[in-house]
């Protein structure tokens, strides 16, 4: 026989300690958009509900607001950077491969060494970071894990596409994952549909690019239609099942925080779902547009900030995107870093 491997065997409950968010200062109208693209600021919020969005600056990188939402997370949630065992940031749009940027992150928070992970999602990317820091935490491999979903999509989308232009927004919000008295992150309920994987797509690839660079550079791309009548179909069901798993009724739910993706969307899955009208929805898409992976911590943010929503209060997570991946959990709201 070998050696006996030691091992936690003790299961910790986990909690969403803290929430920081980090805003673009610019902000662009939908006439804005209009300038490159053939629509109306009219068209635009009658079939996305969009009507300003975000674009960050030269000064505004992907890590540099990583760096500023952690920032504000971890003086939310009381925790040192020292303190943090993890730090898994959530993004599509980090402009290099390596090195990641979880682990720049990590450094220039002060974490003196802590794991880094960067993961790949898309849209549905803060809410498989958060499932993998939730685990981390009651598995008891760290004691704290900063979270972070971050994009900067005006990056990603070609100035005169009309199908996804106006769609994008660029931001960033974490969150610090650590012990809780009682269970405040439910389990994650994910998946793929690679089968829809062109619905949402960048072409051509970055290898393709290099080896005929006198063709458009990489974008973005998104058949709008097929996303839509996916997530109005599918998503529903994702949102009762996470309910289930989580043991949490409908009519217990305080708040219901779906991806920013599209405001119709979101009215299709919450009547699919038959949600009660005293649960708070998530609009924050009105002023935010789709950041992708920051939706989710961006529009928590929100609904703490303008009162919709208090720390404290149970929240149903939903959120979707390239992939076509899913994911969600059910939460207690965190305590929100002050202005």
């Amino acid at each position: 026989m070998g050696a006996v491997i030691a091992n936690s065997t003790e299961l910790r409950h986990s909690a969403l300690l803290g929430l920081g968010a980090y805003r673009p200062k610019r902000v662009v109208t939908n006439d804005e958009i209009c300038e490159h693209i053939d629509s109306t600021d009219e068209w635009i919020q009658s079939r996305s509900g969009i009507k300003t969005r975000r674009f960050a600056g030269e000064d505004e990188s992907v890590l540099a607001m990583s760096i500023e939402s952690g920032r504000r997370a971890l003086e939310a949630a009381g925790v040192s950077p020292e303190q943090i065992g993890a730090v898994v940031v959530a993004t599509s749009t980090y402009p290099v491969q390596t090195p990641s940027c979880s682990a720049l992150v990590a450094d220039a928070l002060g974490t003196g060494g802590a794991g880094a992970i960067d993961v790949h999602a898309g849209c549905a990317g803060f809410c498989y970071a958060l499932g993998l820091a939730s685990d981390l935490v009651r598995a008891g491999t760290e004691e704290y894990v900063l979270v972070i979903g971050v994009e900067r999509m005006s990056d990603s989308t070609e100035p005169t596409d009309r199908s996804v232009r106006f769609i994008f927004g660029d931001g960033a919000g974490a969150v610090v994952v650590g012990r809780g008295e009682e269970t405040g992150i439910g389990p994650v309920v994910w998946g793929s549909d690679g089968a829809q994987g062109t619905a949402i797509r960048q072409e051509p690839d970055w290898v393709d690019f290099a080896t005929n660079p006198t063709q458009k550079r990489p974008w973005i791309k998104m058949e709008g239609t097929s996303v839509f009548r996916w997530a109005a179909f599918e998503m529903g069901k994702i949102a009762l099942q996470t309910l289930d798993k989580s043991g949490v009724a409908m009519e217990d739910l305080d708040a219901f925080i779906p991806h920013q993706a599209n405001a119709r969307i979101t009215d299709v899955i919450a009547r699919s779902i038959h949600l009660p009208e005293t649960v708070a929805v998530s609009n924050d898409i009105a002023e935010t547009g789709n950041t992708s992976a920051a939706s989710i911590p961006l529009a928590m943010e929100e609904m703490l900030r303008t009162g919709k929503s208090k720390e404290g209060d149970t929240a149903l997570l939903v959120a979707f995107g390239a992939g076509l991946a899913y994911a969600g959990q059910v939460v207690k709201m965190p305590r929100l870093a002050e202005a």
